[in-house]
């Protein structure tokens, strides 16, 4: 297996995705103590801890992890918030670089909203790649649809990937699943049904197709819900009730719209049903909705473990070929 830290891991969306590429994680920290809760449960042999980026130092994993990878916090960057961008008390790309200095990785991969690719953050994208290559890497900002991906919502979502020079050729961005499209209705309809409820043919033929972008918010706003007025008329028009998250399923007398469990809104992210959340309703929500899908995850992380394994194979090669001949023999 090849190694990875990861910071602001929330509820291990994309530490699941890293570890079905095949990536062992050395490091999780965030400093939610619902979120850490939420890895420990999940798998107890993983090393968590509970803190701030801020205050977090990596000088001990130098030269010996394979890939820093994180997400680092949204609202900074988010169309639905003040783009204060760097400004931002909550923007922790600093401490990314100055963590990723400390460790030096040989790959990086960071996610983030769509906002952050609008031209008002051009200027600061090129600040955190030129940051990179003063240290080495070679990188780009890439914006993918995780729907491409065979996750049931749209979430497009901004991925910095690089990489040591000597691995950046080895590197190819996933392509599209061939049928990728993986709708609302297949993912929850067996859930809206759990409790004797039968879901109308009209509710479920307006449920078949990509879901609106699930919205976690954040610590500063009320309770759980589908997020901004657009996304809630949306999820409106699909028939689900969007102004609030419900503890179960309705029930067989139920009439109206329902609203979505947490469980429901986690398989709309591609968690596994049986990735448990800890906290409340309220925590739990803020979990998945602002988590990184793992299938999307998993597709980028698969295309940087090929490009690590390839290039750490050439490497050996040429060493190889380097050895004299006699010397080779010997320790063949």
């Amino acid at each position: 297996m090849l190694t990875s830290i990861e910071i602001c891991a929330g509820a291990g969306g994309q530490a699941l995705g890293l570890e079905h590429a095949g990536f062992s994680h050395q490091l999780l920290i965030d400093n939610d103590v619902h979120a850490c809760n939420t890895l420990k449960a999940n798998r107890p042999l993983w090393n968590v801890k509970q803190g701030s980026v801020s205050d977090l130092t990596l000088s001990d994993f130098r030269n010996s992890v394979d890939l820093f990878a994180g997400g680092v916090p949204c609202p900074p960057f988010s169309m639905a918030g003040k783009q204060l961008g760097q400004d931002d008390e909550r923007d922790l790309f600093p401490h990314a670089l100055r963590l990723i200095a400390e460790c030096r990785p040989r790959a990086i991969m960071l996610e983030n909203v769509k906002g952050l690719l609008s031209s008002k953050f051009s200027a600061y994208r090129k600040h955190i790649l030129d940051s990179l290559s003063e240290m080495g890497y070679y990188g780009e900002f890439k914006l993918i649809q995780c729907s491409d991906f065979g996750v049931p919502q749209l979430r497009p979502r901004t991925i910095l990937i690089a990489t040591l020079r000597n691995i950046w050729e080895y590197f190819l961005w996933p392509d599209p699943l061939i049928h990728p499209q993986t709708h609302a209705s297949t993912a929850i309809l067996d859930l809206l049904e759990a409790d004797g409820w039968s879901v109308p043919t009209d509710l479920a033929k307006k449920l078949d197709r990509i879901a609106p972008t699930i919205v976690g918010g954040s610590k500063k706003h009320g309770g759980p819900d589908l997020g901004p007025t657009r996304a809630k008329q949306e999820w409106h028009s699909m028939g689900i009730n969007a102004l609030g998250v419900a503890n179960d399923p309705p029930q067989g007398s139920f009439t109206g719209l329902p609203k979505l469990t947490c469980k429901m809104v986690a398989r709309l992210q591609g968690f596994p049903d049986d990735w448990l959340f800890s906290g409340g309703k309220t925590a739990q929500y803020r979990q998945i909705g602002n988590a990184f899908p793992p299938p999307a995850a998993a597709a980028i992380a698969r295309q940087l473990f090929s490009a690590l394994s390839d290039s750490k194979v050439r490497a050996f090669r040429k060493s190889r070929q380097s050895v004299p001949l006699l010397s080779r023999e010997k320790t063949a």
